[in-house]
């Protein structure tokens, strides 16, 4: 097998992955369509030829390939590899994109499991891979890898620029999909571009995957989302919106949608928080876009939303970081974000501007009212912003996107 590929090599992903490689896990990369997963594939294979894997014991499908049409349920899955795989002592190593194409592909995946010698690695754009279909008969043998679109120190890279308020504002307007280092930097080609993007999400991801028989709502409830980035939401505010549109849907309907969505990766849910009860409510979450340049496209992008553009941001940045993020809730109101990874924790809050003394007020205020010794963020786009109030720190967003934990 010879697959010829030019990438930028993503090596913060790839340090996640490197442990389990070699490794009798299934090797699983998730994340939504176009983050670069089939890319990190080839990455893989490249490092394992370095160890000296020659091509003749690597199995690469892609089913987004015409080549590979005729996989299409576990029994041709396991019959293709059958016919490719060589005999020898060394495992084979199996690469299989977008593995959620083929029926019953657990099947599959839980009888190489059992015969033994295969090093398994396969993406997939739907969160249930593991929670359901590939979780059946496999508990403890797969681990999942979360792939996202590129943070800001990685579009740098990829577009060969040097942190600055300009390169920011770019990774603001554009987001943060690989493949825009292909496109010019303008906003009308990108939008075209990742409106194609979406359309394929939505289509492959949640109307096909779940027969869904309303389309038309799907799409006017991603606008809603859009509209409402960092808002608190629920079933009956959406449902009931959509109401006064002369849309009767019920909550528990829109319940599933808003599910299906979050399973595509596209869209990412986040829960609320009480921190003092250390307790998750059961309603009332909001919804923040995988990658802004997706979201802009579709409601374009506006200064007034600045705000919201700066809270999906930092949520997005948290998130790849491998925190769990949720919306913090105090005795005296909200805070942005409580996010917890590994023993550690951290809460941020987010603003455009500290424009006046009440902002300042308001924004520190909440932070301090929580009486542990955790870090605590105030995060803006002030270009003068720095030093701290009683240890919450103020820091500029370009600043906050470029730290890692």
């Amino acid at each position: 097998m010879s697959i010829i590929k030019t990438y930028i090599e993503r090596p913060f992903v790839l340090d996640r992955i490197s442990p389990f490689i070699g490794k009798p896990v299934i090797k699983v990369l998730v994340g939504q369509r176009r983050v670069g997963k089939s890319f990190l594939l080839y990455q893989i294979m490249d490092a394992l030829r370095k160890k000296g894997v020659s091509n003749a014991r690597i199995v690469y499908i892609n089913k987004e390939l015409h080549e590979f049409d005729d996989i299409r349920t576990d029994r041709d899955l396991l019959a293709y590899i059958e016919t490719r795989a060589p005999k020898g002592k060394d495992p084979i190593r199996v690469f299989i994109d977008e593995i959620q194409e083929i029926d019953r592909f657990e099947k599959a995946l839980r009888s190489l499991v059992a015969l033994g010698g295969y090093d398994l690695y396969c993406t997939g754009s739907n969160a249930r891979m593991l929670s359901g279909e590939l979780a059946t008969g496999l508990g403890g043998r797969a681990v999942e890898i979360r792939v996202h679109a590129l943070t800001f120190p990685e579009f740098l890279r990829f577009h060969r620029l040097a942190p600055s308020p300009q390169s920011l504002e770019t990774y603001i307007r554009l987001g943060g999909l690989p493949f825009l280092i292909h496109l010019p930097p303008e906003e009308r080609t990108v939008y075209e571009y990742l409106r194609s993007v979406y359309g394929a999400i939505l289509f492959k991801d949640v109307i096909r995957r779940h027969n869904i028989r309303n389309p038309a709502f799907l799409e006017r409830l991603v606008l809603f989302l859009a509209d409402n980035v960092g808002s608190l939401v629920s079933a009956k505010k959406i449902s009931d919106f959509l109401k006064a549109q002369s849309s009767k849907i019920s909550p528990n309907i829109v319940l599933d949608y808003l599910g299906y969505l979050t399973e595509s990766y596209a869209v990412h849910r986040a829960r609320r928080y009480d921190i003092a009860g250390n307790k998750i409510f059961e309603i009332g979450e909001k919804y923040y876009f995988e990658d802004l340049g997706l979201r802009h496209a579709l409601v374009g992008f506006r200064q007034v939303d600045i705000h919201k553009t700066v809270e999906n941001l930092v949520f997005v940045h948290l998130t790849a970081a491998g925190f769990e993020v949720m919306v913090g809730k105090t005795n005296g109101g909200e805070i942005d974000f409580v996010c917890r990874r590994d023993g550690e924790r951290l809460y941020v809050q987010t603003v455009y501007l500290l424009a006046d003394k009440k902002t300042r007020e308001r924004e520190f205020g909440r932070l301090l009212e929580i009486k542990d010794n955790y870090p605590k963020y105030v995060v803006s786009m002030d270009p003068m912003a720095g030093g701290n109030v009683q240890g919450v720190r103020h820091i500029a967003l370009l600043d906050f996107l470029q730290k890692t934990w």
